[in-house]
């Protein structure tokens, strides 16, 4: 698949090895791991995070293999709070680095056009979320104009 804002094609990289279930060599069971991604989500982790503090610290290759569930259904199921929009309130903070960068260097053409592929890329996951009915966060970054 080609990428979004480019005319370069998708970076080729290594498959994951499928698993019916648990793997061979890992030694918890599947509410453990529940368990695991509950307490990582109470020390304040996104559901990504959790995924990767798994995979390197506790060799768990994939929760949803494991468990059959997707780590934010987890959190969902034991009612733990975290950010729905996690994708999203990265895509807002690197547009509100590159407002400030913007300020202070007016003439930088590449960041301005940057900029407006990332604002491009914040609205139609706003779009994507309000057709989901997700609750959004504040939005200002697209407002503010250098």
């Amino acid at each position: 698949m080609a990428r979004m804002h480019s005319h370069k094609k998708g970076k080729s990289g290594s498959r994951r090895v499928v698993y019916s279930g648990s793997p061979p060599w890992l030694p918890l069971k599947p509410e453990e791991v529940e368990n695991l991604v509950v307490k990582l989500a109470s020390e304040g982790h996104g559901p990504s995070a959790i995924g990767l503090i798994l995979r390197d610290s506790y060799g768990i290759p994939s929760v949803r293999n494991i468990t059959g569930k997707k780590v934010s259904r987890i959190l969902l199921e034991k009612g733990v709070r975290f950010p729905r929009t996690e994708d999203l309130d990265r895509l807002k903070t690197k547009a509100e680095r590159m407002v400030v960068h913007l300020s202070r260097n007016r003439s930088d053409r590449f960041n301005i056009h940057n900029l407006q592929l990332v604002e491009s890329k914040i609205r139609r996951l706003a779009r994507y979320y309000s057709r989901k009915k997700v609750a959004l966060p504040d939005l200002k970054v697209l407002e503010a104009k250098i």
